[in-house]
């Protein structure tokens, strides 16, 4: 849809700078747009396009310019996705996609296939901590037969904006404010909800960012998602429109915010120890690759455009098939050469894969080789090791450039050549067979900066993702939001994103209205009123957690004086459903237990806090427990797990302990005795019956 232009009374002041030149004054209402040359932008909020549908175009030198800048504002770590964990591994197909697609290796089942997994936070530096609220980069190197595909995505399966020229304006908002540097990893400031109370069209992705998808448990625990539409193009060359998607074999899980809080200050680096323990152990992560596909005219049955990267396909109208499984199995022997210089491209995809003329991913196809130049400051980063094509040769007629590390030989560094007439190796020729093919899809209208108007319902997802929730994960997404917005200074900044909510549902806005203690706005126009859609119980976490302690950690208290018997069992019982221990202890060097047996520490209390577990137990002494009444770090061990509604076995002994912890009983607080079946499963869960006792929510 077409974006209102504001008119402008008079012509931009100038001031007169060294040189001659000229520049506009930041504080002058009046002041224009123009690209670095000078050149006045008539839109800065559409790239340009073959039709309102239809591909950015090459022309667009705003676009490129702009993204061009943006992309090379950092060196050399990366602008956004920085700090990140990530381990080899491979895919499997499952089940044939012969049927849509040309790609091997979604068409030879049983193919196992080399893979590099990478994930990330968005907003926060290469040294940030692991565990803020953000969004998660979830990125796949595939080294197919065909060459690499680099599935790049997050764990959210849609994004804040809906045309790439504004992402540069997203990161500028959601990164450190420009004239103090900070808050680090953080969205909750001024300049972000700025941008998000004037970009309705993030209103579904902000419902997203505001659940419990955004502070994961682990990155073992984490979905995936490709976030934009693309095509499969098979062998007669028809296309189907596809949306990507990972599932944790583990389960969707989340901690809670104080929670999550809480690991920034006791482990910065809580995702990548986690990610990088589990493989060490052979616990190796898993998830499961699945797809949806469309046809043309299902795609059009939509009520929303399939193009727009800030919607989904509820799972309800279009199941995810389920075709094949990624297994992560080592971890990288240099964090450096590997973590750090991998490079992913969304324009790698085999034969057989092929993009949309979603304007979002129009623009990446342009962003990403651009910033890996920056970054790594060669033409032939592919070279890398980590980047090199494994599963085939790689070969063409491009030589030289700052960083070569191969000796092309011959003389044939050009095509069309005829050398090979003359008994010389005429080098590599294009293969129109089985080379990738574009799908030859039909483009219409002229050339414009708009949105089409199919792209104009900001609110209806929104107000799906919202509705879907339980009431648990309603009164989280409505407390993040006051706590978000708390954090900003302007009040007509809260008041625009509370007109938005408005938008979404009446009662969301007024229970972060009553949070933030502020009267309600006027609801926002709307550019095309919300509809209700049907509830879409996929998009929940909570109900879906699966009935197993598998991939999880439960911590072990324990004191001189302390029954060896109820460790062991607890310890064997653990264990045997796939988690792990560690023993707790008040000193590094560990305890002796009743009956003068040494029992060794994985770590000492103070610097190994319960948030760092998924249950806790408390296995102690008389005396051990009388001593750990004066000690506040034994306190907020005990504390901190039931205010994070995490199960907690005890010995009788531990009671004062956790009277003086504020500890009251309930069906997650279990007495331990050398059986420790009882413990385990509130051990498998949260105990969210808890929630209202411990903690005020929206």
């Amino acid at each position: 849809m077409a974006k209102a232009k504001t008119t402008r009374a008079s012509a931009p002041k100038v001031v007169p700078v060294a040189g001659g030149e000229t520049h506009q004054t930041a504080s002058d209402p009046n002041a224009r747009i123009t690209t670095n040359h000078g050149v006045p932008v008539s839109d800065d909020q559409n790239s340009l396009k073959a039709g309102p549908r239809g591909p950015a175009l090459l022309e667009d030198f705003v676009l490129r310019e702009k993204i061009q800048h943006f992309d090379h504002e950092r060196i050399p770590e990366r602008i956004v996705h920085a700090r990140g964990s990530a381990a080899h591994g491979y895919f499997e197909l499952t089940k044939s996609l012969a049927r849509y697609t040309r790609a091997k290796m979604l068409t030879e089942v049983g193919e196992r296939t080399e893979v590099f997994a990478r994930f990330s936070t968005v907003a926060g530096g290469a040294g940030s901590v692991d565990t803020p609220r953000d969004v998660r980069g979830f990125a796949v190197k595939f080294y197919t037969k065909e060459g690499n595909w680099d599935l790049v995505g997050n764990n959210i399966p849609v994004f804040f904006i809906q045309d790439a020229i504004k992402f540069p304006d997203l990161i500028h908002a959601v990164k450190m404010e420009s004239d103090r540097g900070y808050p680090q990893a953080a969205s909750a400031h001024d300049t972000f909800w700025d941008f998000i109370g004037l970009m309705p069209e993030a209103t579904h992705m902000i419902m997203w960012a505001m659940s419990d998808r955004t502070i994961p448990r682990s990155l073992r625990m984490m979905e995936g998602f490709g976030v934009n539409t693309f095509r499969l193009v098979n062998a007669k060359d028809e296309a189907v429109f596809v949306k990507f998607h990972w599932r944790p074999k583990l389960g969707t899980q989340s901690t809670c915010w104080d929670e999550a809080m809480k690991i920034a200050g006791a482990d910065p680096d809580y995702h990548r120890r986690d990610l990088h323990d589990a493989i060490e152990s052979g616990a190796f992560p898993e998830w499961e690759f699945g797809v949806q596909v469309l046809t043309q005219e299902q795609a059009d049955a939509l009520p929303f455009d399939i193009l727009d990267a800030t919607k989904l396909i509820p799972e309800e109208s279009h199941p995810i098939q389920v075709v094949g499984r990624m297994v992560l199995d080592r971890n990288p022997d240099n964090f450096f050469a590997e973590t750090e210089q991998v490079a992913f491209l969304p324009t790698n995809v085999p034969p057989g894969v092929d993009f949309s003329e979603d304007p979002l991913l129009q623009g990446r196809l342009f962003s990403y080789q651009d910033t890996q130049l920056s970054r790594l400051g060669s033409v032939n980063f592919h070279q890398l090791p980590i980047n090199q094509a494994k599963g085939c040769p790689f070969q063409n007629l491009q030589r030289d450039g700052h960083m070569q590390m191969q000796v092309p030989k011959g003389r044939a560094n050009y095509e069309p050549n005829s050398l090979a007439e003359a008994g010389e190796d005429g080098g590599p020729r294009e293969d129109p067979k089985g080379g990738v093919r574009t799908a030859p899809v039909a483009t219409d209208g002229g050339k414009l900066r708009l949105r089409a108007e199919s792209f104009a319902d900001h609110y209806s997802q929104a107000r799906l993702f919202y509705r879907s929730q339980t009431e648990i994960e309603q009164a989280h997404l409505a407390s993040a939001l006051v706590f978000e917005l708390s954090k900003c200074s302007f009040g007509h900044v809260r008041a625009r994103v509370l007109g938005n909510l408005r938008n979404v549902d009446e009662t969301l806005a007024e229970r972060v209205a009553n949070g933030l203690n502020v009267a309600l706005p006027a609801k926002s126009a709307a550019a095309a009123s919300p509809i209700d859609m049907k509830a879409s119980p996929a998009l929940r976490i909570l109900g879906k957690y699966p009935d197993s302690l598998m991939g999880r950690s439960v911590g072990i208290l324990v004191t001189d004086g302390a029954d060896g018997a109820v460790v062991k069992a607890l310890r064997k019982a653990v264990e045997a459903e796939g988690a792990t221990v560690k023993i707790v202890a008040p000193k590094v060097g560990g305890v002796t237990l009743k009956g003068g047996q040494a029992l060794a520490a994985d770590g000492q209390l103070a610097g190994t806090p319960s948030v760092i577990f998924d249950a806790v137990a408390l296995v102690v002494s008389e005396v051990g427990c009388a001593e750990l009444l004066s000690d506040s770090a034994a306190i907020d061990f005990v504390h901190n797990a039931f205010v994070h509604l995490k199960a907690i076995g005890h010995s009788p002994q531990a009671q004062p302990l956790l009277d003086k912890a504020g500890v009251t009983p309930d069906a997650g607080v279990v007495a331990l005795k050398s059986d420790a079946g009882p413990f385990l499963p509130p051990a498998r869960t949260r105990q969210w019956d808890r929630e209202p006792e411990v903690r005020m929510l929206a």
